[in-house]
């Protein structure tokens, strides 16, 4: 989907209406979660993991062309171990 923002040549018009619509959306994600059960959450939780996971594993092939999979997962794994939350 195109967006087209007409504009009076300010910026911030843009900016405004962008922010607008960000606030907007997020209401609507909460109202659509609040609606959920725990266990629709908690499987939406598990499916926006695997798509992060999905995210960036396509990002690294993107960036690394010519690694193997087995290069891709490496660094994938190292990349996780910097971010890995050890206060548990």
């Amino acid at each position: 989907m195109q967006r087209r923002f007409i504009s009076n040549g300010d910026p911030t018009d843009m900016i405004e209406k962008t922010i607008s619509e960000a606030r907007a959306a997020r209401r609507e994600y909460l109202r659509i979660l609040r609606r959920m059960t725990p266990e629709q959450r908690l499987h939406k939780a598990f499916e926006l993991s695997e798509f992060g996971k999905k995210l960036f594993l396509a990002g690294l092939r993107r960036r690394y062309p010519d690694a193997s999979e087995e290069e891709i997962w490496a660094i994938y794994l190292r990349r996780i171990e910097k971010c890995h939350n050890r206060n548990y």
